[in-house]
């Protein structure tokens, strides 16, 4: 789940969902935020807490870099990851009924709504907003802990916060390795202390809302959901490539870029533009989302039917 959240356009939720533990983990949010400390609760969240909090530290620095450098080679991926959790939201939704089809309608609609912010730049223009937005990213963040098919890392894309979180994440590693205090200081609270009050309420409210939802609108809620997977692809497009910003017409961090600033600009902020691929990156793209599409379905098949059946 912690390198699922690292990762746009895969959804922690549908690795728990897809592992068979996603029933208890939503039980257990639910019992511990209204105070009912259960043995086996707070064993469950404790694990998934644990092992998540350590992929999102050791490999927060690799996977920035990997987006940044390699950005057609990562969203090829992303995509196959993503789409390899549909079956196991459909599973959920089976038989399906209008009130399937036309949450589904809704989910892909408010996605694609969000692709098109991201492609316009108004989403980027919020990168670098401050404590409140990293709130914000935050509760972001912990809807895809919750909820099957919405990916935290996208919704960071979109609000301008996943190099920037992925960054402070990475400061505050090498600051501990480092064995430094006072570097690490300045990111656990200008990045990591706003993100985790955010996640605490975002892991708080939606587990209880979805399961309110699921309880009274059952199809249509996993309707939904299945229209939120399908349409995290349409902001997924691989064939991109960061460039230098131009400057006096380049927003970077809510700023037009200046022959002053320009240098001082890092390649993570750098916006991304599409190119035409020739071939081979088409093969090669085809060829990685096939093998996420295979890694997906493999942890859904190591799941087995557990997570459908409770």
């Amino acid at each position: 789940m912690g390198l699922a959240n690292l990762v746009p356009g895969i959804s922690g939720g549908t690795m728990l969902l897809a592992a068979g533990i996603y029933p208890a983990f939503i039980g257990a949010i639910a019992e511990v935020s209204t105070l009912r400390f259960r043995g086996r609760s707070v064993f469950v969240l404790a694990f998934v807490a644990l092992a998540a909090a350590a992929a999102i530290l050791f490999l927060a620095g690799p996977v920035r870099d990997l987006v940044v450098h390699h950005r057609w080679i990562m969203y090829s991926l992303f995509v196959g990851l993503t789409l390899g959790g549909v079956p196991v939201v459909w599973r959920l939704a089976r038989p399906a009924t209008p009130a399937v089809w036309a949450g589904a309608l809704v989910g892909l609609a408010a996605m694609a709504s969000l692709a098109l912010l991201q492609r316009t730049g108004a989403a980027s223009a919020l990168g670098g907003g401050g404590f409140g937005l990293l709130v914000v990213a935050g509760i972001a963040g912990a809807s895809a802990m919750i909820l099957p098919g919405v990916s935290g890392g996208y919704l960071l894309l979109l609000l301008g916060q996943y190099v920037p979180i992925l960054s402070g994440l990475d400061a505050f590693q090498e600051a501990l390795r480092a064995r430094d205090a006072s570097a690490a200081l300045d990111p656990a609270a200008a990045v990591l202390l706003p993100v985790a009050i955010g996640v605490a309420v975002g892991i708080v409210g939606v587990s209880n809302l979805l399961r309110w939802l699921l309880a009274r609108y059952e199809k249509a809620t996993l309707g939904v959901l299945l229209g939120l997977l399908l349409g995290a692809v349409v902001g997924l497009w691989p064939f991109q490539e960061t460039v230098p910003p131009t400057p006096g017409e380049t927003v970077v961090r809510g700023e037009i870029v200046t022959e002053e600033t320009l240098p001082l600009i890092a390649p993570e902020d750098y916006p991304a533009e599409t190119f035409r691929p020739d071939g081979g990156r088409i093969a090669g793209a085809l060829g990685l989302i096939v093998a996420g599409f295979a890694v997906t379905a493999l942890i859904a098949r190591l799941g087995g039917e557990k997570g459908g059946s409770q």
